[in-house]
């Protein structure tokens, strides 16, 4: 079964099928097992020399957890931080560790991690194993505060902040465990963790509300080019995006008055130049998450959107003094 079909098992309102529901009460059990394997020690977290905030999700796919790391790093270095960020590097072909630089692709290091360190300038570690990414990241560079995009089931890399983001539109889904559901752990793992970001929608009590705030559109081919998303109003543009929900993006440009044709991709989507060819040479809207991608062969008329995370300024003071509280003791 395909990941779209079973997409609509988990956020519709069908029983998902018996084969699902079976192999999820395995992989619940598997999570169990692990989850008490750490509590009781049988296995062991490795603390680094200096904090950790782990940005993370209960489900499966995107939910603005990259937005949110940007705006964090910022928000710390404000606040006298000097931040660092490790990541899996999902969507990159490269092995073993790698220092995101200026110049680095997507296709080797990943495109949330190219994004990470091209809007912040942070240095940016991607690696499958992050504890050993997190040491090269303290190692080679002066920073206090390690942020782990993603990671929040990697236990091996014990942290001091967990930050849980939630898809605001979506939630949960059908509140049960893959691959019956979109659930990477149990609902009560919600519990332990620190802080719960919403991103959009109305916030449930207790969590954050964070807003994805779109900017002017830039052209890809000609970097430094904007253009205000409003004069593309009175014309049918073709959207794109590659990202863990493309509604999102749809949704956004809907709520501006935009009229296009939507085209949804995988999450982490490698991009050809053929997958962008629509027949026509209208104007081509992206995330700007897809327009790392395609900056190698990207023509005239590609434009991407940028977003900017927008959370009140209580949350980023309760992260900034948690870690304080962590560095003190």
């Amino acid at each position: 079964m395909d990941a779209g079909r079973l997409e609509r098992y988990w956020y519709g309102d069908a029983v998902p099928p018996l084969w699902t529901r079976l192999l999820a009460q395995v992989y619940a059990t598997l999570v169990a097992l692990r989850s008490a394997s750490y509590r009781r020690g049988w296995l062991s977290s490795l603390r680094l020399p200096v904090p950790v905030v782990v940005i993370g999700n209960l489900t499966v796919g995107g939910t603005g957890k990259t937005p949110l790391t940007i705006a964090l790093v910022e928000a710390l270095r404000a606040r006298g931080f000097r931040p660092g960020v490790v990541s899996r590097g999902y969507g990159g072909h490269g092995r073993g560790l790698g220092e995101v630089m200026p110049e680095s692709v997507p296709g080797e290091v990943g495109d949330e991690p190219c994004l990470i360190r091209r809007q912040t300038g942070a240095p940016v570690i991607v690696g499958r194993d992050r504890v050993e990414a997190a040491r090269r990241l303290v190692e080679r560079h002066a920073v206090d505060v390690v942020l782990a995009d993603d990671g929040l089931q990697h236990y091996r890399l014990a942290r001091d902040v967990e930050i849980c983001v939630i898809d605001g539109a979506r939630r949960f889904g059908n509140r049960r465990l893959l691959p019956a559901g979109p659930l990477r752990e149990p609902l009560d793992r919600l519990e332990a963790i620190d802080l719960r970001v919403c991103n959009g929608a109305t916030a449930a009590s207790g969590e954050f509300t964070m807003r994805l705030v779109p900017d002017e559109a830039r052209c890809i081919a000609r970097p430094g080019e904007h253009r205000p998303l409003a004069t593309f109003i009175g014309q049918c543009v073709h959207a794109v995006a590659g990202i863990g929900n493309p509604q999102r993006f749809f949704d956004s440009l809907a709520a501006l008055g935009l009229a296009f044709d939507p085209h949804a991709f995988p999450d982490h989507h490698a991009f050809h130049a053929g997958d962008l060819d629509f027949g026509d040479t209208r104007p081509v809207l992206m995330t700007e998450k897809d327009a790392v991608k395609v900056a190698g062969f990207a023509r005239e008329r590609w434009w991407f959107v940028p977003v900017r995370a927008e959370l009140p300024e209580g949350f980023f003071d309760e992260v900034a003094r948690r870690l304080r509280n962590r560095v003190r003791t």
